[in-house]
């Protein structure tokens, strides 16, 4: 995978961390649909509903405990960033702490998606997988 406009210049650094999170929902939400459709052809709905169990915030929330002793200090402090901060959205089918660890797990993916990582996506989604 790899960033599709490229010859775009976008600095992550720069971004709120919402904003990476905005992209990194995406990014996540691809991966997950890509596993799935290639591990079996299933009907449209049984992919639909396999899927909403690995993005829902409570899926992430576990995923990101899974994968913190594994993150740098640069990945752990971008997802501080977006586990700090302040959506003023109230989560319906999450708990605020899942909502909230879930932000900063999208912001992570977001980030290093724009800066061009994928492959340490790739290792990410590896060890979350991984059982």
């Amino acid at each position: 995978m790899e960033r599709l406009l490229k010859e775009k210049d976008v600095k992550p650094n720069e971004l709120s961390p919402l904003t990476l999170a905005f992209i990194g929902d995406t990014v996540f939400d691809l991966i997950v649909r890509e596993d799935l459709i290639c591990t079996a052809n299933r009907p449209a709905n049984d992919l639909h509903n396999l899927a909403v169990k690995k993005v829902k915030a409570s899926a992430q929330a576990g995923f990101i405990e899974k994968l913190m002793p594994t993150l740098t200090e640069k990945e752990l402090a971008v997802y501080k960033r977006g586990r700090n901060a302040k959506s003023g959205h109230l989560p319906k089918n999450a708990s605020q702490s899942d909502y909230h660890m879930a932000t900063g797990f999208e912001a992570l993916i977001g980030y290093l998606y724009l800066s061009g990582e994928t492959d340490r996506i790739k290792e990410l989604y590896n060890i979350i997988i991984a059982d």
